[in-house]
Protein backbone atom coordinates (compact mmCIF):
# COMPACT_ATOMS: atom_id res chain seq x y z
CA UNK A 1 0.00 0.00 0.00
CA UNK A 2 1.16 3.14 -0.76
CA UNK A 3 1.07 6.46 1.32
CA UNK A 4 -1.72 8.57 -0.63
CA UNK A 5 -3.25 5.21 -0.44
CA UNK A 6 -3.65 4.83 3.42
CA UNK A 7 -6.72 6.34 4.61
CA UNK A 8 -7.64 5.15 8.52
CA UNK A 9 -10.99 6.64 8.03
CA UNK A 10 -11.31 4.17 4.86
CA UNK A 11 -11.22 0.76 6.45
CA UNK A 12 -14.31 -0.67 8.23
CA UNK A 13 -15.63 0.15 11.82
CA UNK A 14 -15.44 -2.70 14.21
CA UNK A 15 -12.72 -5.23 12.92
CA UNK A 16 -9.05 -5.73 12.99
CA UNK A 17 -6.71 -5.09 10.12
CA UNK A 18 -3.10 -6.26 9.20
CA UNK A 19 -1.77 -3.55 6.26
CA UNK A 20 1.81 -2.79 4.88
CA UNK A 21 3.00 0.36 4.62
CA UNK A 22 5.16 0.47 1.09
CA UNK A 23 8.60 2.83 1.60
CA UNK A 24 10.74 0.87 -1.23
CA UNK A 25 10.40 -1.90 -3.74
CA UNK A 26 11.67 -4.24 -0.95
CA UNK A 27 11.20 -2.52 2.25
CA UNK A 28 7.51 -2.11 3.53
CA UNK A 29 6.38 -0.78 7.83
CA UNK A 30 3.52 -3.51 9.09
CA UNK A 31 0.34 -2.09 10.44
CA UNK A 32 -1.83 -3.48 12.72
CA UNK A 33 -5.10 -1.44 13.41
CA UNK A 34 -7.99 -2.16 15.28
CA UNK A 35 -11.00 0.08 14.98
CA UNK A 36 -13.79 0.53 17.62
CA UNK A 37 -16.79 -0.51 16.69
CA UNK A 38 -17.77 3.35 18.24
CA UNK A 39 -16.17 6.59 16.83
CA UNK A 40 -13.60 8.17 19.15
CA UNK A 41 -10.05 9.26 19.51
CA UNK A 42 -6.78 7.60 17.90
CA UNK A 43 -4.14 6.36 20.09
CA UNK A 44 -1.10 5.44 17.59
CA UNK A 45 1.58 3.33 19.06
CA UNK A 46 4.99 2.62 17.59
CA UNK A 47 8.25 0.19 18.31
CA UNK A 48 10.92 -1.21 16.99
CA UNK A 49 12.77 2.18 15.69
CA UNK A 50 15.67 0.75 17.28
CA UNK A 51 16.16 -2.75 15.55
CA UNK A 52 17.10 -4.32 18.87
CA UNK A 53 14.66 -3.46 21.27
CA UNK A 54 12.23 -5.66 21.48
CA UNK A 55 9.61 -5.23 24.27
CA UNK A 56 7.90 -2.74 22.46
CA UNK A 57 7.16 -5.51 19.30
CA UNK A 58 5.81 -8.19 21.29
CA UNK A 59 3.60 -5.72 23.30
CA UNK A 60 1.86 -4.42 20.04
CA UNK A 61 1.38 -7.53 18.92
CA UNK A 62 0.04 -8.87 22.42
CA UNK A 63 -1.90 -5.62 22.54
CA UNK A 64 -3.57 -6.07 19.20
CA UNK A 65 -4.32 -9.98 19.71
CA UNK A 66 -6.29 -9.13 23.28
CA UNK A 67 -8.35 -6.10 21.60
CA UNK A 68 -12.26 -6.34 21.37
CA UNK A 69 -13.35 -3.63 18.45
CA UNK A 70 -16.70 -4.26 19.54
CA UNK A 71 -15.92 -2.79 22.83
CA UNK A 72 -13.85 0.23 21.78
CA UNK A 73 -14.80 3.68 20.71
CA UNK A 74 -12.18 5.24 19.06
CA UNK A 75 -9.06 3.42 16.74
CA UNK A 76 -5.71 1.32 17.98
CA UNK A 77 -3.01 2.07 15.01
CA UNK A 78 0.31 0.45 15.72
CA UNK A 79 3.69 -0.24 14.21
CA UNK A 80 5.66 -3.09 15.77
CA UNK A 81 8.79 -2.61 13.38
CA UNK A 82 9.18 0.73 12.53
CA UNK A 83 12.77 0.11 11.36
CA UNK A 84 12.66 -3.19 9.31
CA UNK A 85 16.24 -2.89 8.05
CA UNK A 86 17.70 -2.59 11.66
CA UNK A 87 14.91 -5.34 12.99
CA UNK A 88 16.72 -8.16 10.88
CA UNK A 89 20.10 -7.12 11.56
CA UNK A 90 19.16 -6.52 15.45
CA UNK A 91 21.01 -3.55 15.33
CA UNK A 92 20.01 0.44 16.70
CA UNK A 93 21.87 1.59 13.13
CA UNK A 94 19.78 0.72 9.73
CA UNK A 95 22.89 -1.53 7.94
CA UNK A 96 21.29 -0.26 5.07
CA UNK A 97 22.57 3.79 5.50
CA UNK A 98 24.19 3.69 8.83
CA UNK A 99 21.61 5.84 9.91
CA UNK A 100 19.82 6.24 13.75
CA UNK A 101 16.10 6.54 12.60
CA UNK A 102 15.49 8.39 16.23
CA UNK A 103 17.19 11.21 14.85
CA UNK A 104 16.42 11.82 11.73
CA UNK A 105 12.21 13.25 11.78
CA UNK A 106 10.72 14.75 9.58
CA UNK A 107 12.75 12.22 7.21
CA UNK A 108 12.50 12.99 3.44
CA UNK A 109 10.67 11.78 0.75
CA UNK A 110 13.29 11.38 -1.89
CA UNK A 111 16.25 10.83 0.96
CA UNK A 112 18.10 7.73 1.95
CA UNK A 113 15.55 4.06 3.27
CA UNK A 114 15.99 5.42 6.68
CA UNK A 115 14.93 8.96 5.87
CA UNK A 116 12.01 8.12 3.74
CA UNK A 117 10.60 5.64 6.91
CA UNK A 118 10.74 8.60 9.01
CA UNK A 119 8.63 10.86 6.14
CA UNK A 120 6.20 8.36 6.38
CA UNK A 121 5.67 7.11 9.13
CA UNK A 122 5.78 10.75 10.48
CA UNK A 123 3.55 11.59 7.66
CA UNK A 124 0.60 8.63 7.38
CA UNK A 125 0.77 7.36 11.60
CA UNK A 126 2.04 9.92 13.79
CA UNK A 127 0.00 13.14 12.19
CA UNK A 128 -3.34 10.68 12.76
CA UNK A 129 -2.58 10.46 16.74
CA UNK A 130 -4.78 12.27 19.24
CA UNK A 131 -1.77 10.44 21.42
CA UNK A 132 1.11 9.00 21.05
CA UNK A 133 3.62 6.63 22.01
CA UNK A 134 6.83 5.57 21.44
CA UNK A 135 7.83 2.01 23.39
CA UNK A 136 12.15 1.99 23.29
CA UNK A 137 14.40 0.02 25.64
CA UNK A 138 17.79 0.23 26.55
CA UNK A 139 18.41 -2.47 23.54
CA UNK A 140 21.21 -4.76 23.43
CA UNK A 141 23.92 -2.83 25.00
CA UNK A 142 22.48 0.16 27.15
CA UNK A 143 20.45 -0.15 30.87
CA UNK A 144 17.62 1.86 30.75
CA UNK A 145 14.91 2.04 34.03
CA UNK A 146 11.47 0.65 33.42
CA UNK A 147 9.70 4.26 32.61
CA UNK A 148 7.34 6.70 30.65
CA UNK A 149 8.90 9.88 29.49
CA UNK A 150 6.76 12.94 28.41
CA UNK A 151 6.74 16.59 27.96
CA UNK A 152 6.83 18.79 31.23
CA UNK A 153 5.28 21.74 29.69
CA UNK A 154 2.56 19.89 28.03
CA UNK A 155 -0.24 18.89 30.43
CA UNK A 156 -1.73 16.71 28.51
CA UNK A 157 1.36 14.21 28.13
CA UNK A 158 1.76 14.46 32.08
CA UNK A 159 -2.18 13.55 32.81
CA UNK A 160 -1.53 10.40 29.58
CA UNK A 161 1.77 9.49 31.14
CA UNK A 162 0.36 9.02 35.14
CA UNK A 163 -2.27 6.84 33.36
CA UNK A 164 0.58 4.76 31.73
CA UNK A 165 1.74 3.58 35.50
CA UNK A 166 5.23 2.55 34.97
CA UNK A 167 7.57 2.38 37.93
CA UNK A 168 9.55 5.58 36.74
CA UNK A 169 8.26 8.59 35.63
CA UNK A 170 10.61 10.84 33.21
CA UNK A 171 9.55 14.59 32.85
CA UNK A 172 11.42 16.27 29.99
CA UNK A 173 11.42 20.54 29.99
CA UNK A 174 12.15 19.84 26.35
CA UNK A 175 12.69 17.56 23.11
CA UNK A 176 15.53 17.66 21.24
CA UNK A 177 14.92 17.35 17.56
CA UNK A 178 15.09 14.42 14.74
CA UNK A 179 13.26 12.28 17.43
CA UNK A 180 9.23 10.31 16.74
CA UNK A 181 8.51 12.54 19.71
CA UNK A 182 9.79 16.25 18.54
CA UNK A 183 7.50 15.19 15.12
CA UNK A 184 4.50 14.93 17.48
CA UNK A 185 5.21 17.39 19.89
CA UNK A 186 5.83 20.24 16.59
CA UNK A 187 2.29 19.28 15.24
CA UNK A 188 0.78 19.58 18.74
CA UNK A 189 0.44 16.04 19.07
CA UNK A 190 1.02 15.18 23.27
CA UNK A 191 3.22 12.13 23.21
CA UNK A 192 4.95 9.47 25.59
CA UNK A 193 7.86 7.10 25.14
CA UNK A 194 9.04 4.15 27.43
CA UNK A 195 12.10 2.93 27.97
CA UNK A 196 13.30 -0.69 29.81
CA UNK A 197 16.01 -3.18 30.68
CA UNK A 198 16.84 -4.26 27.61
CA UNK A 199 19.37 -6.70 27.49
CA UNK A 200 18.43 -8.18 24.37
CA UNK A 201 15.95 -10.10 26.24
CA UNK A 202 12.48 -9.28 27.33
CA UNK A 203 11.68 -9.26 30.77
CA UNK A 204 8.20 -10.07 31.63
CA UNK A 205 8.18 -7.30 34.10
CA UNK A 206 8.74 -4.79 31.37
CA UNK A 207 6.26 -6.58 28.85
CA UNK A 208 3.65 -6.38 31.29
CA UNK A 209 4.46 -2.77 32.01
CA UNK A 210 3.87 -2.05 28.49
CA UNK A 211 0.65 -3.78 27.57
CA UNK A 212 -0.68 -2.63 30.68
CA UNK A 213 0.52 0.90 29.82
CA UNK A 214 -1.20 0.37 26.37
CA UNK A 215 -4.44 -0.61 27.79
CA UNK A 216 -4.48 1.89 30.44
CA UNK A 217 -3.74 4.77 27.96
CA UNK A 218 -6.79 3.44 26.03
CA UNK A 219 -9.15 4.04 29.01
CA UNK A 220 -7.47 7.43 29.39
CA UNK A 221 -8.86 8.19 25.76
CA UNK A 222 -11.78 6.14 26.22
CA UNK A 223 -11.34 4.27 23.68
CA UNK A 224 -11.76 1.76 26.13
CA UNK A 225 -14.37 1.71 28.84
CA UNK A 226 -13.12 1.97 32.85
CA UNK A 227 -10.73 3.77 34.16
CA UNK A 228 -6.55 3.39 34.07
CA UNK A 229 -5.29 0.48 36.56
CA UNK A 230 -2.45 2.46 37.38
CA UNK A 231 0.17 1.87 39.86
CA UNK A 232 1.95 5.34 41.52
CA UNK A 233 5.26 5.55 40.29
CA UNK A 234 8.25 4.81 42.81
CA UNK A 235 10.78 7.26 41.02
CA UNK A 236 9.93 10.59 39.34
CA UNK A 237 13.00 12.33 37.97
CA UNK A 238 13.23 14.94 35.00
CA UNK A 239 15.92 16.49 32.91
CA UNK A 240 16.95 16.84 29.61
CA UNK A 241 17.75 12.83 28.73
CA UNK A 242 19.27 13.64 25.59
CA UNK A 243 21.58 10.41 25.70
CA UNK A 244 23.75 11.97 22.77
CA UNK A 245 24.70 14.68 25.89
CA UNK A 246 25.89 12.28 28.71
CA UNK A 247 29.35 11.11 29.49
CA UNK A 248 31.22 9.75 26.40
CA UNK A 249 34.39 7.88 26.00
CA UNK A 250 37.09 9.00 23.83
CA UNK A 251 38.95 5.71 23.44
CA UNK A 252 37.89 2.07 22.33
CA UNK A 253 38.14 -0.10 25.68
CA UNK A 254 37.19 -2.57 27.98
CA UNK A 255 34.14 -0.67 30.40
CA UNK A 256 34.33 -1.36 34.08
CA UNK A 257 31.25 -0.27 35.47
CA UNK A 258 31.06 1.18 39.05
CA UNK A 259 27.22 2.12 39.42
CA UNK A 260 23.77 0.92 38.40
CA UNK A 261 20.83 2.26 37.14
CA UNK A 262 18.82 5.00 39.60
CA UNK A 263 21.65 5.26 41.94
CA UNK A 264 22.21 8.62 43.30
CA UNK A 265 25.82 9.86 42.43
CA UNK A 266 28.13 12.86 43.58
CA UNK A 267 30.69 15.58 42.12
CA UNK A 268 33.36 13.61 41.56
CA UNK A 269 31.96 10.01 42.25
CA UNK A 270 33.47 7.08 40.39
CA UNK A 271 31.36 5.77 37.76
CA UNK A 272 33.47 3.69 35.36
CA UNK A 273 37.14 3.04 34.35
CA UNK A 274 37.81 1.98 30.76
CA UNK A 275 40.82 -0.69 30.97
CA UNK A 276 42.53 -2.14 27.19
CA UNK A 277 43.25 -5.19 26.78
CA UNK A 278 46.27 -5.92 28.95
CA UNK A 279 43.50 -4.49 31.72
CA UNK A 280 46.06 -1.65 31.64
CA UNK A 281 44.02 1.62 32.82
CA UNK A 282 43.02 3.86 29.60
CA UNK A 283 40.25 6.43 31.10
CA UNK A 284 38.21 7.45 33.75
CA UNK A 285 34.57 8.56 34.35
CA UNK A 286 33.35 10.35 37.09
CA UNK A 287 30.15 12.15 37.81
CA UNK A 288 30.20 15.81 37.10
CA UNK A 289 27.35 16.68 39.85
CA UNK A 290 24.61 15.35 41.75
CA UNK A 291 21.82 13.64 40.03
CA UNK A 292 20.40 9.86 39.29
CA UNK A 293 22.06 7.79 37.38
CA UNK A 294 19.23 7.36 33.84
CA UNK A 295 21.17 5.03 31.25
CA UNK A 296 24.64 3.25 31.61
CA UNK A 297 26.45 1.45 29.36
CA UNK A 298 26.19 -2.46 30.13
CA UNK A 299 27.90 -3.78 26.93
CA UNK A 300 31.52 -3.61 28.10
CA UNK A 301 32.90 -3.42 24.53
CA UNK A 302 33.12 0.13 23.78
CA UNK A 303 34.30 2.53 20.97
CA UNK A 304 35.27 6.07 20.81
CA UNK A 305 32.31 8.52 20.53
CA UNK A 306 30.33 5.45 22.40
CA UNK A 307 27.83 7.49 25.20
CA UNK A 308 28.10 5.68 28.75
CA UNK A 309 26.39 7.32 31.20
CA UNK A 310 23.33 9.43 31.33
CA UNK A 311 22.11 11.89 34.41
CA UNK A 312 18.58 13.14 35.75
CA UNK A 313 17.28 15.04 38.72
CA UNK A 314 14.71 13.60 41.02
CA UNK A 315 11.28 15.68 40.35
CA UNK A 316 11.85 17.21 44.04
CA UNK A 317 14.37 19.49 43.09
CA UNK A 318 17.87 19.36 45.34
CA UNK A 319 20.06 17.10 42.74
CA UNK A 320 21.35 18.48 39.57
CA UNK A 321 21.56 16.82 36.63
CA UNK A 322 24.89 15.61 34.80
Amino acid sequence: MNLGEFDLAALPRGGKHKLSLDISDQISLPLLIVRGRREGRVLTVSAGVHGDEHEGMRAIFESFDELDPDLMSGDFLAVPVANPPGFWSGTSISPVDGENLARIFPGNPVGTLSHRIAYHLGRAIISQADLYLDLHSGGTKYRMPSMVGYCLTDPRGKAAAEAFGSPVIWGHPSVSPGRTVSFAHERGIPWLYTEARGAGRIHPDDLRMMTTGIRNLLRHLAILPGRPDSAPAVRRLCGAGDTDKGIITTQAGFLLNQVGILDTVSPGQLLSRLVGLHGEPLQEFRAPGHGVVGMIREFPVVQAGDPLFLFAEEESGGSKPG
